[in-house]
């Protein structure tokens, strides 16, 4: 049964009604990345300079640290989830989920056990509801995450890393996170953040190529003691920009998100404008008829 014009005209005012919401919340979300990705440049100075003091300390050492000590055998495993807090975000948060479950697949067949960590509700509620335990999972800062975030992740991780395996401790960390590259392209990268391989590092990509330093320093007391604390830091200033990385990402997906969402609402309006038009007319028409029809009947 076709549409009544009132019914028309309340569908096209409901979705004229979204179509506001939609557009403000495009217009934040372009706000908001904006800022996000001033954040993560201005980090890029400090996340670089950290690397060199890093990889010109441990060159200046024979002493292994534990964080970058290979384990013979890699009996477990843990991997962290970063994902957003809310949706309406595109596919965002689906490739995350999607990424990280082929890499939960592909440790498990080499049969190791897992302990899963997730930043974002979204990671958590998804592996929730498939009775999947999360270790520990940390929330609400997914578009603005700070230092002290990651360095509560990275603290926790670091320890459960440091604890032998015996006692539940892990011989890996994977990290799934994505790496924005433009408002219209943002991909779903894993890395493998400890055991920790020192190497030069592109900061804008957390890719890697080897060191080449040339400056020489003296160290006091001595470089292992040197290396012993600033490879927590290095561990944490990762995540961090791994965090900063993804808020970037989740804010670009949604303003393109929004954007379509806004643009579809206004074909919908369009539409139903017509379907209105063509049903006010049918309507004139109708009553057109029924006044000629009546007149007819009475001179008859």
């Amino acid at each position: 049964m076709p549409a009544t014009l009132r019914e028309l005209r309340e569908r096209r005012k409901s979705v004229s009604a979204t179509m506001k919401i939609t557009k403000a919340m495009e217009l934040i979300a372009a706000s908001r990345v904006m800022r996000a990705q001033a954040r993560a440049r201005r980090a890029v100075p400090y996340n670089e300079e950290l690397i060199r003091a890093v990889s010109d300390v441990a060159a200046h050492t024979d002493e292994l640290h534990p964080l970058t000590i290979e384990p013979a055998v890699c009996k477990r495993a843990a991997v962290l989830i970063i994902s957003a807090d809310r949706g309406l975000a595109g596919a965002y948060n689906a490739n995350v989920i999607r990424t990280a479950e082929g890499l939960i697949k592909r440790l498990e067949e080499e049969d190791k056990e897992l302990d899963v960590y997730t930043c974002g509700r979204k990671a958590r509620d998804y592996l929730t509801f498939r009775d999947r335990q999360v270790a520990d999972f940390w929330m609400d800062f997914s578009e603005k995450p700070t230092y002290k975030n990651a360095k509560q992740i990275g603290v926790r991780l670091i320890e459960e890393f440091l604890k032998p395996t015996g006692e539940g401790g892990v011989d890996e960390l994977h990290v799934v996170f994505t790496r924005f590259k433009s408002m219209v392209s943002q991909q779903v990268q894993i890395v493998r953040l400890l055991p920790l391989e020192v190497v030069e590092e592109d900061s804008t990509a957390l890719a890697t190529h080897p060191t080449r330093m040339s400056d020489e320093y003296h160290y006091e007391p001595k470089a292992a003691v040197v290396l012993d604390k600033l490879l927590p830091l290095y561990i944490i200033n990762r995540i961090h920009f791994a965090l900063m990385e993804s808020a970037a990402s989740e804010l670009a997906a949604r303003q393109q998100a929004m954007h379509s969402a806004t643009d579809n609402a206004k074909q919908l309006i369009d539409s139903l404008t017509r379907d209105a038009n063509q049903a006010r007319q049918a309507e004139i028409t109708q009553e057109i008829n029924e006044i000629v029809g009546g007149a007819g009947a009475l001179s008859g």
